[in-house]
């Protein structure tokens, strides 16, 4: 076998596989060719793990589905393949010889010759052994720095596109409501423009490299009461449509995304797997949106076992199609006999199923799926040897030098420094005591979507794949002539206490400690965070709090070091740590990022992407809270976050000054445009991240106190100075009305230039004036930032 396989074609094409005539000829002719049994073949995924010699792929056993018999299934087709290379461990070119074969098999046995989509996660980077794992979403946040995210897509893209996939199922959308919430390390954040943003750049890279970008989860899944997973959701119509929605608005409409993923989520009980007027009546008829709807895993099904809303899997199934969900995932269930069947006795229209199957062709012939000259040789093999697996063996890298190159400039702009002293930078430390239970481990840097935690972990004797330095290993060759000594302490959550003694001992020994608290990254209870790793509290996991504070009376100054996927309140520490220094899961970069920012080689640039609590219990908290969700006289519960939304220091000082208004007043369709100017007051280069927060005093329903609506990263040398502009259109002040529709109100508002939530630096009041006005999904999104 060579690299110019090809499927083979007759001198007379099929009119499904002319590229000549228009996509929408091709499909409505290969539908009308096809049984019901290939249609239905269509609209369904297998889950399948590589085989690690190269041969064809095998269906993955999972204690939530039946076995999978391909030699049956395969005649009528397949429409996708489920993570090839994200099921066990494979060498990524063995990997890709298996997709090969299996795409060939899959043509072979269909009277059509249409391969497969094959899908994979790429939440934190392409989900397979060997691949760069990247910074968490929550660390995409804390960067402010769309730009970046939008590189490290687009070489995530490349990666699978160069060994045969074709689909990724990221990003995450989901606005954080609850930091209790297992999964909140795979969002990207608070606050609704934030992730916006962030989330569109994501997809944009990922679809520049021809990886169809998946949203997910549609929509409401982060608002869980209590922050359990797959738990119910109470969220109004104002929330949903305020909060929840606008980052798929942005990632559709400025990112392009060709795929949404229906949440498991059920809001005032139609899940969103059966909701109509979600999934066709907003999605598609309103915001035009024309790719496909996955299933989240085994939420059809769910329909029946975990909602209740169908009596049989046929009912599931018919209840899924009618509402807009065109492909079931990971396999098939409830899309299979079921569907045949309800069709079959007439319980559901066959008109349903070529609706959704004209989007599943339009898709496959976009990506060049059903054309004659498709060959299932990926770019990775071009002028490749094909007939040698052992050959190929080690050919393929997933993690090159650019890519960790990248990883880890987005772990330096991610880290966040919280509080500081003076301390840092450390001035050639000669003792350093490293403490806690992330201080030798290198996997402490993953999130619970990176492969060797989400998969490697059932393979221990499989090697990890990557290199992974641990912070004691980063801090050494950063600080090569300093004396560093590692003490446990105590682990991440098994309460042990028998180390903490001599952990005080080595601090009282050193000139400063560094001490490495925060999360394991894990599935299902597995872990102290990720999905269903719920916390009932946002206390440090374990006794690494009673590590801390023994710590803290140790008489040496104290650099608190987080590696976590979500905020925790750190009690003392807020006021007597000399510094804090907050990472999110930071990847294959991310403690060689951390030393850089102790040691000062490194300037931080961090923001916070969500609040950190003041305590443990005040949960669910929100920068975004109205009136009443602010401390007050009549509670006895303190919601303000002991660092807010936004907030981050950096090693040198900045001044704000001369803010200008073009206008004070402007017409609901109108705009405003202020100006500023940053100067760094410091004796050394450091990034200011300017943004701008709307505050609306008066309006016909509560609003939140404040709210981003623009940002803007600023890098400045000692003494220089920018002036900054910014458009801020009446339509950024825009909110749900009491009878449902989006408006922008006459009336004051409050432009905040602020360094954070909690710290504005230059506030100006504007007026809009004349009728309310209706706007929608074409409103314009940002205020727009110019630096001169």
């Amino acid at each position: 076998m060579t690299a110019n396989v090809a499927v083979e074609t007759t001198p007379e094409i099929p009119l499904w596989n002319d590229p000549s005539h228009p996509v929408s000829a091709r499909v409505d002719a290969l539908i009308g060719a096809m049984t019901l049994q290939e249609k239905i073949a269509q609209l369904y995924g297998v889950w399948v793990g590589a085989s690690a010699n190269g041969g064809e792929v095998a269906p993955h056993q999972h204690d939530m589905e039946e076995a999978v018999d391909l030699d049956a299934l395969l005649p009528s087709g397949l429409g996708q393949l489920t993570r090839p290379f994200g099921t066990a461990p494979v060498d990524p070119a063995l990997g890709a010889l298996s997709l090969l074969r299996t795409q060939t098999r899959i043509t072979s046995a269909n009277r059509f010759g249409i391969p497969a989509v094959a899908h994979e996660e790429c939440l934190a980077g392409f989900a397979a052994w060997g691949a760069t794992a990247y910074p968490v979403p929550l660390s995409w946040g804390a960067t402010f720095d769309p730009d970046v995210i939008r590189r490290m897509a687009a070489a995530i893209g490349r990666d699978m596109r160069a060994v045969g996939v074709h689909q990724g199922l990221a990003p995450v959308l989901d606005v954080v409501r609850d930091l209790r919430w297992g999964r909140v390390e795979e969002t990207i954040g608070e606050d609704p423009y934030l992730v916006g943003t962030i989330g569109a750049a994501y997809v944009q890279g990922l679809e520049s490299a021809g990886i169809v970008a998946t949203l997910k989860h549609f929509v409401g899944y982060s608002a869980s009461r209590a922050g359990r997973n797959l738990a119910p959701t109470s969220v109004g119509p104002r929330e949903r449509a305020d909060v929840l929605l606008p980052p798929f608005e942005m990632a559709i409409r400025e990112g392009g995304a060709r795929s949404v993923m229906h949440a498991y989520t059920d809001i005032d009980g139609i899940p969103s797997a059966a909701d109509e007027q979600l999934l066709t009546g907003l999605l598609r008829d309103t915001w035009g949106f024309d790719g496909t709807v996955v299933a989240d895993y085994f939420g059809i099904a769910f329909l029946k076992t975990l909602h209740g809303i169908a009596g049989d899997f046929a009912d599931a199934a018919g209840a899924a199609l009618t509402a807009g969900v065109d492909i079931e995932l990971p396999t098939v269930k409830t899309f299979g006999a079921p569907l045949a069947d309800a069709v079959a006795e007439g319980r559901l229209p066959e008109s349903l199923i070529d609706r959704a199957l004209r989007r599943v062709l339009t898709q496959k012939a976009d990506l060049g799926l059903l054309d004659p000259g498709w060959s299932p040789v990926p770019p990775a093999f071009a002028g490749a040897d094909l007939d040698d697996p052992d050959a190929l063996r080690g050919t393929i890298d997933l993690d090159s030098p650019a890519n960790r190159e990248l990883a880890r400039e987005i772990a330096e702009k991610a880290v966040v420094l919280l509080a500081n002293d003076g301390t840092l930078p450390l001035a050639a430390p000669r003792r350093i005591a490293l403490v806690g239970p992330n201080a030798a481990e290198g996997t402490a840097v993953l999130g619970c979507y990176s492969f060797p935690q989400h998969v490697g972990v059932q393979h221990p004797e499989i090697p990890v794949g990557i290199e992974l330095p641990s912070l004691g290993e980063s801090l050494a060759a950063e600080f090569p002539d300093a004396e560093i000594t590692v003490a446990r302490g105590t682990g991440v959550d098994d309460g042990d206490l028998s180390g903490i003694a001599e952990a005080v001992d080595t601090a009282r020994d050193a000139d400063i400690v560094v001490v490495a608290l925060g999360d394991r990254a894990g599935l299902f209870g597995r872990g102290t965070s990720g999905e269903g790793c719920d916390a009932e509290s946002l206390a440090l996991p374990g006794a690494q709090q009673e590590l801390l504070d023994a710590l803290l009376d140790s008489g040496t100054p104290v650099v608190t070091v987080l590696l976590a996927g979500r905020p925790y309140a750190l009690g003392r520490a807020v006021e007597d740590s000399a510094a804090i220094v907050q990472s999110f899961f930071p990847g294959v970069g991310g403690t060689r990022a951390i030393a850089g920012v102790l040691s000062g080689r490194t300037a931080p640039s961090g923001r916070l992407p969500v609040s950190v609590p003041r305590g443990p219990g005040s949960q669910p908290a929100t920068y975004l809270g109205a009136r009443l969700a602010q401390a007050s006289e009549v509670s006895n519960i303190d919601p303000t976050p002991a660092f807010g939304f936004g907030h981050g220091l950096t090693y040198t000082t900045f001044a704000w000054s001369d803010l200008t208004v073009d206008t004070e007043q402007a017409p609901t369709d109108g705009e405003f445009t202020a100006s500023l100017t940053v100067r760094n007051t410091g004796e050394r280069s450091g990034t200011e991240v300017v943004q701008l927060y709307l505050h609306d005093p008066v309006a016909s329903v509560v609003q939140p106190v404040q709210r981003l609506v623009g940002y803007t990263r600023l890098e400045l040398a000692p003494g220089e100075s920018r002036r900054v502009r910014v458009t801020v259109p009446a339509d950024v002040a825009s909110f749900t009305g009491r009878d449902g529709r989006r408006i922008v109100e006459p009336g004051d508002l409050e432009l905040r230039l602020a360094a954070s939530s909690t710290d504005a630096r230059l506030t100006t009041r504007v007026t809009l004036t004349g009728p309310v006005r209706e706007v929608d999904h074409t409103r314009r999104f940002h205020a727009e930032f110019t630096v001169e």
